[in-house]
């Protein structure tokens, strides 16, 4: 596949980040979707298929309306009693919108997982 679009690239990237990240029922992924009218945001248990929660911007694209759907995932998180997610950035660059929803979250009480939890191998351990 050729790439030629600014979309053709950002879902090159997403498809990267999908190989490596994947959420559970304890840790869900949080998928961010940027469009040109709103922001959505799901709480996403990929083991089971299932979204746990989802959220939308309602038409606003501004930064304050991206921290008050961070804000707003965190409460619904924290109602389905999910306390740590995995962020999924669907491909676009985390910074903007994109980082205003993760920061809003995070303060709201959201932890953010790692993606994989490191290997413990026997022999390298400490006695």
């Amino acid at each position: 596949m050729q790439l030629k679009t600014r979309t053709d690239f950002r879902v090159a990237r997403h498809r990267r980040v999908r190989r490596k990240i994947s959420g559970t029922e304890a840790r869900p992924r949080m998928a961010i979707f940027k469009s040109a009218t709103s922001l959505q945001v799901q709480l996403i248990d990929d083991e089971a298929g299932v979204t746990l929660v989802a959220a939308r911007s309602n038409g606003k694209k501004n930064l304050e309306a991206a921290a008050d759907l961070g804000r707003r995932i965190a409460d619904l998180a924290e109602a389905r009693g999910v306390g740590q997610v995995v962020v999924d950035r669907g491909g676009f660059h985390f910074h903007g919108r994109i980082k205003a929803v993760v920061d809003a979250a995070v303060e709201a009480g959201l932890s953010i997982g790692k993606t994989a939890a490191p290997a413990q191998d026997a022999s390298t351990e400490e006695k």
